[in-house]
């Protein structure tokens, strides 16, 4: 059947024809009942005139639609016309081929490792699924504009165990790609599509298949016989990799993708070490030093360094580290050559402060970290009502030395003036001050100081903006009040600061916050947090809850964009790291969220959450004594939080320990005696006691209490089991959330 433009099939309007192959003709077309513009693969008739064709047809169809992954291509649906015509319906992507980009020449190293990152990802969710692709291939790799891989075509794909679909002897896949078991017609598992991406991955790097021939027997010959071929140059250092890949012997190939990814990690994360200059200008601000007789003057010298920070960061075409990231450096004594490697900076600005009565005596010198020689220092006498005059002269010595372009606004205050009251100023900044501890108390005392600041200039934006954060950071924790009530009061600074000043980044980001936490309003959110981006781009709470919001709607491969921009800007915390690997653990990418929880492990040995996490991860691969010590490890290290009670009953669950989890209902019931406990917290426990209706239940009656966590019951493994009940399903579309989440992997 040959389709023109215009023409239908089903519902679906022909636009054009994208391409043919051997299992079929490829269409775009335009879906109007959702009115999108889809792919539609139509089988070639000779390929479906027996039973056996069908069968396999139908059996590639199942396979690639039960997968659903970033990197694999989404199939909507599967059908036949009336004439027994069978076709595939797929999203469809702008973007072009991998065969077309290496046609343009060889990929750079790094681009490269990227886009063979992005296959093996996919590879890893199908070979968990039991799925062999057998014919990864560039021409089955589609880089979308965004820059996503997306595996294409699981035609070839074959259920690992399933027999009597594929004839024995026939070889399936691109002769060039074969491994040398395929190329033999032998049975193949997930070591074949191991060897085809190392195939793919030394084209990538040279421009050329490593193996050849004149024709198809001699290209089969050389990979069955010939070495496996060694990468020189610049890409010298993938060798180990594609030679390990190319092993003609199965049990000496890689044995999992995601071992081939580690290597891959490890190769680039030296590489990157190496490199010992930025390629951009890039600085770090250390927390100034308190030279004066009161300590209580800290605030105002980190309050100093922080100002600094805000106005570099809005310079574009100036990589500035993060307040988190530069501050723990320096709390951790880190000398200058180190602060460089871990932040990836080649300058620190660092200096001191000292305040006595109104006179305020500031140093600031500006450190190459290449050499560790002063690129510049100043000192500055002055009143203290010039304190924002010596920042933005602080600021505009940086730029002069990093020779970064102004854009514009050289006749313009880069350090911006939010308030005339320097009394409601130092409130604000012991604000912040406080706000940056974390715990309740520093909360609670940083929403006082900035109320101080309110009550001093009305009109203070800034200290609105302020509060809000507070407040957002005080709700979501359950500290205090309820979670409602305190993000009602988040919601009314924010928009006041918005009222008062709609470019303060920090205030559309408190607003977004609350917008996806507590309204399920995904859309607004969404807008809120990237109008935070557009305004402060290194402001990484903003990328942090953007990907936070992204991966609640199962939108995985923009999540994880978001989220690796934010711990990029902030390399060192806690809770950027942290929520990496979350964001790869609610995407099923289990072996990636174990070596980032590793990574943040290895930040901090003692960071409770980061067991708790591990224990989450342990217990989706079915490891359950070590998730179980996991949590042990990280009650041991914090208070007994209720949230992780419950998950820790649902792992006990899971396990068939009953009478383990048990004890935990019964924990959480008496406790709910003498304070509120979110039913979400029993809903937990219940599922995996396979109490369905009590389940079920209960998170209806956490959708009422509007429970933080409830806006992850799409991509929380641990809801799973519930996924095709109907009740299950009208949660999330009270939620305004699609139904389905990623396939365990």
């Amino acid at each position: 059947m040959t389709l023109a433009p215009g023409a239908t099939l089903g519902p679906y309007a022909i636009l054009a024809e994208l391409g043919h192959g051997g299992m079929g003709v490829v269409y775009t077309a335009r879906d109007p009942r959702l009115d999108r513009q889809v792919a539609i693969k139509v089988l070639p008739p000779d390929l479906t005139r027996d039973d056996t064709a069908k069968k396999r047809f139908l059996q590639e169809a199942k396979a690639a639609s039960a997968l659903d992954h970033p990197n694999i291509c989404t199939i909507h649906e599967i059908n036949e016309t009336d004439d027994g015509q069978l076709y595939l319906v797929m999203a469809y992507y702008d973007g072009e081929t991998l065969t077309e980009r290496i046609e343009r020449g060889p990929l750079a190293l790094d681009e490269a490792v990227d886009i063979a990152t992005q296959v093996g990802r996919g590879l890893a969710e199908a070979h968990g699924a039991g799925i062999v692709h057998r014919d990864i291939k560039p021409a089955n790799l589609l880089i979308a504009t965004s820059g996503v891989v997306k595996i294409l075509d699981f035609g070839l794909a074959k259920l690992a165990g399933t027999e009597g679909v594929t004839q024995t002897g026939t070889t399936v896949g691109t002769v060039a790609y074969m491994s040398p078991e395929q190329a033999r017609g032998e049975e193949v598992d997930h070591r074949t599509d191991i060897w085809s991406l190392g195939v793919v991955l030394y084209e990538m790097l040279t421009g050329q298949q490593p193996f050849q021939g004149d024709n198809l027997l001699a290209i089969s010959n050389a990979i069955q016989e010939k070495p496996s071929p060694v990468l020189t140059g610049d890409s010298s250092s993938l060798s180990g990799v594609v030679v390990r890949s190319l092993d003609k012997s199965q049990s000496q190939r890689y044995q999992a993708v995601g071992d081939l990814l580690d290597d891959l990690r490890n190769v680039t994360a030296s590489s990157a070490e190496a490199t010992s200059q930025p390629d951009v200008p890039s600085i770090a601000v250390l927390p100034f030093d308190n030279m004066s007789a009161d300590p209580e003057q800290q605030y105002f010298c980190e309050g100093m360094a922080e100002e600094i920070i805000n106005a570099l960061t809005a310079l574009e075409g100036l990589h500035v580290a993060s307040r988190t990231s530069a501050f723990l450096a320096k709390a951790k004594n880190f000398d200058i050559a180190e602060i460089g490697t871990r932040l990836k900076v080649g300058a620190v600005l660092e200096g001191s402060v000292r305040k006595a009565g109104n006179r305020l005596r500031v140093t600031a010198q500006l450190i190459n970290v290449s050499d560790g020689y002063h690129l510049w220092s100043e000192r500055y006498d002055r009143e203290m009502g010039d304190v924002f005059a010596v920042q933005d002269e602080i600021a505009r010595s940086v730029v002069g030395q990093l020779r970064v372009k102004l854009l514009g606004v050289s006749g313009a205050s880069l350090v911006k003036r939010t308030t005339d009251d320097l009394e409601a100023y130092h409130f604000y900044l012991k604000g912040r001050y406080h706000l940056n501890q974390r715990t309740e108390d520093a909360l609670n005392r940083g929403i006082q100081f900035f109320e101080e600041a309110i009550a001093r200039d009305p009109n203070y934006a800034g200290a609105y903006a302020g509060l809000a954060d507070g407040y957002t950071l005080l709700g979501p924790a359950g500290y205090g009040e309820t979670q409602s009530h305190t993000m009602a009061r988040a919601r009314t600074c924010a928009m006041r600061a918005l009222e008062l000043d709609d470019q303060l980044a920090e205030a559309h980001s408190a607003l977004g916050f609350l917008l996806f936490r507590l309204d399920w309003d995904w859309t607004h959110a969404e807008t809120e947090l990237r109008r935070a981006i557009q305004l402060n781009a290194g402001y990484a709470p903003a990328h942090h809850r953007l990907a936070l919001a992204l991966v609640v709607q199962g939108r995985s491969d923009e999540a994880v964009s978001e989220i690796s921009r934010a711990v990029e800007l902030d390399p060192l915390s806690l809770i950027y790291n942290t929520a990496k690997g979350r964001v790869l653990y609610f995407a099923r990418q289990y072996d990636l969220a174990f070596a980032q929880f590793t990574r943040t492990r290895e930040l901090e040995p003692h960071f409770a959450q980061t067991h708790f996490d591990f224990g989450m991860a342990y217990a989706q691969r079915g490891q359950f004594d070590e998730a179980i010590a996991e949590f042990e490890k990280g009650f041991a290290l914090s208070t007994r939080r209720l949230l992780m009670v419950s998950v820790l009953g649902n792992i006990y669950g899971t396990a068939g320990r009953l009478s383990d989890a048990e004890s935990i209902l019964e924990e959480l019931r008496e406790v709910s005696r003498r304070q509120e406990v979110p039913s979400l917290y029993f809903a937990l426990v219940y599922v995996a006691l396979g109490d369905t209706a009590r389940a079920i239940d209960a998170l209806q009656q956490a959708c009422e209490e509007h429970t933080g966590v409830m806006v992850y019951l799409k991509v929380e493994p641990m809801w799973d089991s519930l996924r095709s009940d109907s009740r299950f399903q009208d949660l999330l579309r009270r939620m305004n959330l699609p139904f389905g989440a990623p396939r365990r992997s």
